[in-house]
């Protein structure tokens, strides 16, 4: 039985996708090291800003970058790839396009499993960054199934967006939790009945969160796809 490798395109940032590892590694049905999934992680830090160049346009487009990393995974044994960053899934289709091995889409993906939880869903709340928001990269999809996304007003998604920052510095305490309760409270204020956690950089805190709705982590849902993609074939 062959069991495929995955491959990560990671670094966007460092700790997210360490946090990801870690949740295939929770969600693997083990009981031996053999029985894991095979990872082949470019846990690459110098990814170009995604926020200079879709939000300030000031920088480098990460899309070149991107190709480069999934072309050199596929080159070392890769079966398929899988990017821990909702925003950098805005070049989803040039790096499949860079690759003939499937590239799997945490936007879709997440957006799939959000239904499957509450098919008659109507309202998803939305924790992401400000890039994510602005490039409509979940509103467009779930609207094709009738969900209207809602986010948090722009003051507080500043807010937001501070604690993302924060997060990746690894230097972070009590107040990031107390922003995120806040942003949560409002989402539910604004009748979201689902809360999808759609920044990596929140997934690592996330199971921090609480709400009288489900709480749906994008890393999660990509996490438990890799190990289903991952198992044995014949």
């Amino acid at each position: 039985m062959k069991r495929k490798v995955a491959g990560i395109l990671g670094g966007m940032g460092p700790e997210a996708t360490i946090d990801l590892m870690k949740r295939v590694l929770r969600a693997t049905p083990a009981q031996d090291d053999r029985d894991h999934v095979h990872l082949l992680v470019d846990n690459n830090p110098q990814v170009p800003s995604r926020i200079q160049a879709l939000l300030e346009k000031t920088g480098e487009s990460p899309g070149p970058c991107l190709c480069d990393m999934a072309r050199k995974l596929e080159s070392w044994g890769a079966d398929f790839l899988a990017m821990p960053c909702n925003t950098a899934h805005y070049y989803h289709k040039e790096i499949q396009e860079a690759v003939s091995i499937p590239v799997l889409n945490i936007i879709s993906l997440s957006i799939e499993e959000c239904l499957r939880r509450k098919p008659h869903l109507r309202h998803v709340g939305l924790l992401a960054s400000t890039a994510v928001l602005n490039l409509n990269l979940y509103n467009e999809a779930f609207a094709l199934h009738g969900v209207e996304v809602v986010v948090p007003a722009p003051p507080m998604q500043e807010r937001v967006m501070a604690a993302i920052r924060q997060i990746k510095t690894g230097r972070y305490g009590g107040e990031i939790f107390a922003v995120l309760r806040e942003a949560t409270d409002s989402l539910l204020n604004a009748g979201a009945e689902i809360i999808l956690v759609a920044c990596t950089e929140l997934s690592i805190v996330s199971e921090q969160l609480e709400a009288s709705v489900p709480i749906m982590d994008a890393a999660q849902i990509l996490a438990e796809r890799i190990v289903r993609e991952a198992k044995p074939v014949s």
